[in-house]
Parts: C-alpha cells; structure tokens; sequence
C-alpha cells in the first residue's frame, strides 16, 4: 500500500466532493457518497446538471479505480469522512481509529485461522470502516452483513464497500430490531454507549433495564449473541467502565450464562482525549455443546500503536497465548 496512493485519491475524493456539495446543496458527507458512487459508475449520473456533469467527466479522468487497492480505497475514504465529521455534531457520527480497525483485524485473523469460509455481521456499521478493515486482512471466503439506522451513514458505507469490491449485505433499520438473518461465526462492532430511547423495542431483551432507560450498548451485546452461531465469536469496542455501571451486575450474570469472556484488551488512553472516554476490544464465544473457557482469559492493556516496541512485545505474547488457546479448545 502506497501513501502517496492514499493521498492522491483523497485529494480526488475532497475536491470532487466539495464541488458536488455545494452544486446539489447537500452536506459534505452527503457529497462524499455521490463522489464515491460516480467513481464506482465510471462516470456522472444523468439527473445531475450539465456543468457538473462536465465537471466530473473530466475530474474522471484524473482517477481510475483499477490503480488502487482495497486499503489504499478504504484509507482515502475514511480521510474524508474523518474531514466530513469534524463539520458533523452528531456523536453518532465518529469512526473507529484506524490502528483500533486494524488491531481487530489482526484478532479475528488469529481467532478463525484455518477456516475457509466465515460469515460475519456489524450491527452497527456506521460508514463501514470497521466491518472492511477487518475484511481486508481476512483471507478467506467471507459473507458479511452490515446494519446501520443512520441514512446518510448507511449511504457511505454501502458506497465504501462497493469501491473496494468487498460483498457486504446492508440492512437500514434500527439495530436492535429484529433481522431477517441467519445467524453469523463472527458479530464485530464498535458499541454505540448510551441509553436506547425505544422502551417498547427493550422490553423484548433480558437486559432491559429494571427502570429507567437501558443501555444500547448491552442490548447491543444481547442482540449480538442471538444472531451468533453456538461456538461463534463475538468482538466488541466497548467502554471502559461496561462491567463497572449501576446495570453491569445484570450483564454479568447474563455472560456467565451465555458466553465465554475469551479476551478484555484495554486501548492506550492515548487513543482518547478523556480518559473517562477510554474503551477496550471485549472478545467473547458463545457458549455450545462443544465450547470451553479458555483457562485464562486474554486480559492486556495495550501500548500505544505508536509504540513499535511495545506493540512487538504484545503481539509476541498474544500470539503465544493464541496457540496456548487453541491447543485447549481441542
């Protein structure tokens, strides 16, 4: 992968985007989606003006699609988007840190090593950056499923996995409805954390709070582990404090009946302006017939990405701790 690469079609991306922004009166983000979708089409779509046709039939020329990868496509991508939200407000709107989406992917890559074939699902894919990171470093034949409530957020995301030619199937609806979806090997996702406004909708999860609103991010778990295969794998972006709140002892005890907690990894505070905002990659399996825990769980707290020496000494460990793992799950 090359960084000029990446730069170039950013530059491409921001351009194109901010002219078809201002042009159809629509927001950036909004714009970066069109932008995407005329690169995939090869050229302007006809319910476009005439000048900005002319616009983009000769901005296309300057890019071809075919020159770059997956990642080069992903990383210019998420530049854009990463621009387009610092003008957003909506806390929705954020994406998971690149080193964070990589990091998975190396996770999952060691979790289903071997496997030929996996099914995957993000029930909160946001614009996709997670779900097609972790895709691009598996080598294997993958059927992913992706679910975002967000329009515009949704819109970017299926644009973002079409450039890079990665299948995902999209459902826009509210996550924690049902889906019309068998269950998946693997569920990912970055949580959404705070309270969920639909009572009606968490009255049908066991971890409804008591009173009050309940939390998004454990009904998230639940939701999770209902479309996971017995056996399958689970891996969350969750806070910090998940197992610390006033409706952590109900979570508890709905894991202990359920999953195996395989890992709990603390990010770097350096990820995160707050430390109160910090999070951790929780790993879980559900149980089955044929599911053991592991003897001990992988519990770490990471270095800094930036810290090549530290991450080696982590990686070395993990990797150690993943044939210890295998080697009992036999």
């Amino acid at each position: 992968m090359k960084q000029e690469r990446v730069e170039k079609l950013f530059q491409w991306i921001d351009d194109t985007s901010t002219v078809i922004s201002e042009d159809l009166n629509i927001t950036y983000l909004e714009a970066i989606a069109e932008t995407m979708d005329v690169l995939f089409n090869g050229q302007p779509f006809d319910d476009m003006g005439d000048s900005l046709q002319t616009f983009l039939t000769n901005e296309l020329v300057k890019v071809k699609r075919e020159e770059f990868e997956k990642e080069e496509i992903r990383k210019a991508v998420q530049l854009a988007i990463l621009k387009g939200m610092k003008g957003a407000t909506q806390q929705q709107h954020l994406i998971t840190p690149d080193s964070v989406a990589m990091f998975m992917g190396y996770l999952a890559s060691k979790l289903f090593e071997g496997k030929e074939s996996l099914k995957l699902f993000d029930p909160a894919s946001g614009s996709g950056n997670l779900i097609t990171s972790v895709m691009n470093q598996l080598d294997m034949s993958l059927q992913a499923y992706a679910s975002e409530v967000d329009p515009t957020l949704i819109q970017l995301a299926v644009a973002n996995a079409n450039l890079q030619k990665n299948e995902i199937e999209f459902f826009h609806q509210d996550s924690l409805a049902p889906f019309l979806m068998e269950p998946v090997d693997f569920v990912l996702a970055d949580l959404p954390v705070g309270y969920y406004p639909d009572d009606a909708q968490a009255a049908r999860y066991k971890l409804k709070a008591d009173e009050g609103l309940s939390y998004a991010h454990h009904l998230f778990i639940e939701q999770g582990l209902n479309y996971t295969k017995e056996g399958g794998f689970l891996m969350f972006i969750v806070p910090n404090f998940l197992f610390e709140s006033e409706q952590s002892k109900a979570l508890n005890a709905f894991l202990r009946e359920h999953a195996h907690i395989v890992g709990m990894l603390q990010l770097s505070d350096s990820l995160f302006k707050d430390e109160k905002h910090g999070k951790s990659i929780l790993i879980l399996q559900k149980k089955g017939q044929e599911t053991k825990a592991p003897k001990q769980a992988l519990l770490a707290k990471l270095p800094s990405f930036k810290n090549p020496n530290g991450m080696a000494d982590i990686l070395t460990q993990m990797n150690q701790w993943f044939d210890e793992y295998k080697r009992t799950q036999l």
